[in-house]
């Protein structure tokens, strides 16, 4: 059994300095000189056990589980994702192959694309015409999942090898064959690459990157009038305005009241704001403070609570076990997708950068600038503490409003 107080200790080990972290994720020869440095020495989840920690924290376990527990609903698992993938493999054969596809397989009205390069359908696709609209819809997306695999951290050693790209295209593919009211938008590569890179097993890698899209898959829910993040672009407008009204009322004079230039950093939690190992460490610093032992339990359930991002604590003991924003959050009842930590560590660049907005700031393109200027220079630790207090400032001055 890990227990909570094993738990923590996991969370608390040192994992080393920048360049230490480097030797575990090295870059490319060739990118060297362009990559951003990972820049801070943090105290966080040594990379040997990276992916374990990642499984409780996301709730793939619940805190309290035996390894012969575990053992089962890995196996199980992993028995289920065989079968989701042979679904997939007997409509596009090229799934579990090793190598993937970048461009159409099939048209719209489902008729199989010849491979100019092989002159066959056969190799890559399929070879007859599909008609039902689940697998049409799947199949046409499929390319779109090769091309943005080609560009997932391709600065990393990791990525030249094809076989980690497929394993990437893969899940991916799989995940959108599943979940068929979301499927697959932009950015999800970008959320399931350190998974398949820390734990090796595929089925593993899929069931960590599902756990983490229970949090996240409204973020990429579109529609012709809606983005998916609206509602916490709208909370975070809501949060400037309340914590640092100024800002805020200089913002819609810019016509961006609506904060749209925080859309990347909220749909992919700051992957592209960080080097890699930084955002890996920030993304554990957020999972540990949102933590919430029901997790696990309630994403079994697929219970309708979690669907609205709901998860009710029964006890002051399960209380004491939440991490430091959710428990202000349980305490508080907003312990929803909208007011998740991601909106308050916006909030908290936003306000590091407070004094250069308000003086320099003539339009949104010099907005977008100023925060641009932020990439692979922000401390990961010092980010979420100013999060924790802009939240904590927050709900005071929304209590007396």
């Amino acid at each position: 059994m890990v227990g909570c107080e094993g738990f923590r200790a996991m969370l608390l080990g040192k994992s080393g300095g920048g360049e230490e972290l480097g030797a575990f994720y090295p870059i490319r020869p060739e990118c060297q000189e362009d990559a951003p440095r990972t820049r801070f020495k943090p105290r966080g989840i040594h990379p040997a056990i990276k992916g374990l920690v990642w499984e409780f924290l996301l709730g793939c376990y619940d805190p309290n589980s035996t390894f012969e527990d575990r053992n089962q609903i890995r196996q199980r698992r992993r028995d289920q994702y065989t079968i989701w993938k042979a679904e997939c493999t007997n409509l596009v054969p090229v799934i579990g192959s090793g190598k993937f596809v970048t461009t159409s397989i099939i048209t719209e009205d489902g008729q199989p694309i010849i491979d100019p390069s092989t002159s066959n359908a056969q190799e890559w696709h399929v070879n007859n015409a599909v008609s039902d609209k689940k697998a049409i819809q799947w199949m046409l997306v499929l390319h779109q999942i090769g091309l943005d695999v080609v560009r997932t951290d391709r600065t990393l050693v990791f990525y030249e090898s094809e076989t980690n790209q497929a394993k990437l295209w893969d899940i991916l593919a799989v995940y959108a064959w599943v979940d068929n009211d979301i499927g697959y938008v932009q950015g999800m590569n970008d959320i399931c690459s350190p998974m398949v890179i820390l734990l090796e097993n595929e089925a593993d890698a899929f069931w960590c990157f599902d756990r983490a899209m229970q949090r996240l898959r409204e973020n990429f829910r579109c529609s012709a009038t809606s983005i998916g993040v609206q509602a916490q672009l709208s909370t975070l407008s809501q949060v400037i305005k309340t914590v640092d009204p100024k800002l805020h009322q200089h913002l819609e004079e810019l016509d961006g009241g609506e904060y749209l230039f925080a859309f990347r950093m909220l749909m992919v939690l700051f992957r592209r704001e960080f080097t890699f190992v930084d955002a890996l460490y920030l993304w554990e610093l957020m999972w540990a403070m949102e933590y919430n032992p029901n997790a696990f339990s309630l994403y079994e359930e697929s219970s309708a609570a979690t669907e609205k991002g709901v998860l009710t604590v029964s006890s002051d003991e399960l209380l004491k076990q939440c991490g430091k924003f959710e428990k202000k959050n349980v305490k508080t009842g907003s312990s929803t997708q909208q007011s998740a930590l991601a909106v308050f560590l916006v909030a908290s660049v936003l306000e590091t950068k407070n004094k250069r907005i308000l003086k320099e700031a003539k339009g949104l393109d010099d907005v977008v600038q100023i925060l641009a200027e932020i990439t692979g220079d922000l401390d990961a630790r010092k980010v979420c503490n100013e999060a924790l207090k802009i939240h904590s400032k927050y709900l005071s001055k929304a209590k007396t409003q």
